[in-house]
């Protein structure tokens, strides 16, 4: 129990020593751009091209959203060794997803799930990190749960420049300026089909780049 109670203080230590870590390395402006940071339901769906996206994302957010609002994550990078397992865990509570998953099993279910009590997400729907300046193709899996919860916002946002900070393949960070503008929330319209929604959506994210 004690352990347990010090693994906790642990938890929250570490979460405001990453908030102010990349508050220094990155001046982690958020924009409200499109909408203002209410307490409702929602998915933010970005562009996605470093590890640290999540943090930037998570740290824009006002505390009292940051509770409920649950990064998605690759089951098997980010549970490869004890210290990562615990991060993601403990400290951001993330929701795990199986990228090498059996041909049963549904990669929606435990975001349905999440979603199901209430937690909002934080999505990046390319469904692993780009290198192009422009983001990738979107998987199906926004679609799908936009049409699961349609009384959930999706906020697209774009995360500018933590690239810099962080790439793909690089392990220290450095102090770059960076920002994460929110867009204007959308649906899926009616009768709008999967690849018209996903491509919309992409250029929903991509268009906040200039903004």
């Amino acid at each position: 129990m004690m352990k347990r109670v010090v693994l906790d203080w642990v938890a929250v230590l570490v979460s405001y020593f990453l908030l102010g870590l990349i508050r220094i390395l990155t001046g982690s402006q958020a924009r409200w751009w499109g909408c203002p940071p209410k307490a409702l339901q929602r998915i933010y769906f970005a562009n996605h091209q470093s590890h640290a996206d999540l943090v930037m994302i998570w740290a824009a957010l006002p505390k009292e959203l940051r509770h409920n609002t649950r990064a998605v994550a690759a089951r098997d990078y980010w549970t490869r060794t004890p210290f990562k397992h615990w991060l993601t865990s403990a400290v951001f509570n993330v929701i795990y997803v199986s990228r090498d998953r059996q041909a049963s099993e549904d990669p929606l279910e435990p975001l349905i799930e999440a979603m199901s009590h209430g937690d909002s997400l934080i999505l990046f729907p390319e469904g692993t990190r780009g290198f192009a300046d422009e983001p990738q193709a979107f998987k199906a899996g926004l679609y799908n749960l936009a049409l699961k919860f349609p009384e959930v916002e999706l906020v697209p946002a774009w995360i500018n420049n933590v690239q810099r900070v962080m790439p793909k393949g690089e392990v220290v960070p450095v102090p770059v300026l960076c920002s994460v503008t929110f867009g204007v929330p959308m649906q899926v319209l009616p009768g709008e089909d999967c690849p018209t929604f996903l491509q919309r959506a992409r250029l929903a994210v991509l268009a906040l780049r200039d903004v």
